[in-house]
């Protein structure tokens, strides 16, 4: 699988809510991801965290499904 084909799905956490989609990764010299970078919809960011990013480390990923990746956090 390819990154382009897992930006096309949206990141959704276990408790159901949409977070995103995934604008960016983080990748180890060895070519495994470490972690996906996501653009946060507007209604979950907060005065905390402005920028509009939230990183998913790929060991919180539970399950990478057709049109979503259902992550932990």
């Amino acid at each position: 699988m390819r990154l382009s084909d897992l930006q096309q799905k949206d990141i959704v956490s276990l408790d159901g809510k949409r977070l995103g989609r995934i604008i960016d990764a983080e990748i180890s010299e060895d070519g495994h991801i470490i972690r996906l970078i996501v653009e946060e919809k507007m209604h979950i960011r907060n005065i905390f965290n402005s920028s509009g990013e939230v990183s998913i480390y790929f060991s919180n990923i539970k399950k990478i499904g057709n049109d979503v990746i259902l992550v932990d956090l």
